[in-house]
């Protein structure tokens, strides 16, 4: 594949998924900066790895898995060896302005934008990992099943059982909030209707 063709290719398919791929980063480290970094090193690797992209494929789920991978590879490092800084480097660090805001949206804005506040944060950030990675890829990213299933390495399954208890845990902990809103909820709410 000649290198213009291939620069094409990626950025027909792969480029459009980075407010994606930054918010997936950002809900796994939950932090602006690492997220930054995360997306970055997302794309390195998507690059260097073109060839291996099946043409046809969900580009979105390929990125996210990536994603997900350097993440995992990233916090099974730092658990081993957390970083440290001299104690002078922290004190010149105190004294540094706030970093510039991404000119990706953050999982914030994306949330406020689909009608969440911080409240549905809350509870969606209140659940179990496994739970939250499903809804974040299914009901977020619009990811179908088998697309997760193939990312996380479960069967179909496994997804959907996992979504639903998300869902129904999620009900449980937005019940009060939804009340506040004015909505009509069961007091069952993970009884389907």
């Amino acid at each position: 594949m000649d290198r213009e063709k291939r620069y094409r290719d990626f950025e027909r398919e792969a480029l459009p998924h980075l407010d994606a791929v930054y918010s997936f980063a950002l809900y796994l480290c939950r932090d602006r900066e690492l997220a930054r970094d995360l997306t970055q090193e997302t794309y390195l690797r998507a690059w260097q790895s073109w060839e291996s992209f099946q043409p046809g494929t969900n580009c979105k789920a390929w990125l996210l898995t990536i994603t997900r991978n350097l993440y995992i590879t990233h916090y099974r490092r730092r658990q081993r060896s957390p970083e440290t800084l001299p104690y002078t480097e922290q004190e010149d660090e105190e004294e540094l302005p706030p970093p510039l805001e991404a000119a990706t949206p953050s999982v914030e804005e994306e949330l406020s934008r689909t009608a969440l506040d911080e409240e549905v944060l809350r509870a969606l950030n209140a659940l179990p990992e496994s739970f939250r990675t499903i809804v974040i890829l299914c009901d977020l990213e619009d990811l179908s099943y088998e697309d997760v299933a193939r990312m996380l390495g479960v069967p179909v399954g496994t997804v959907r059982s996992r979504l639903h208890r998300a869902r129904a845990r999620l009900a449980q902990l937005l019940q009060e909030y939804a009340r506040h809103r004015g909505w009509n909820v069961s007091d069952n709410p993970s009884r389907q209707q």
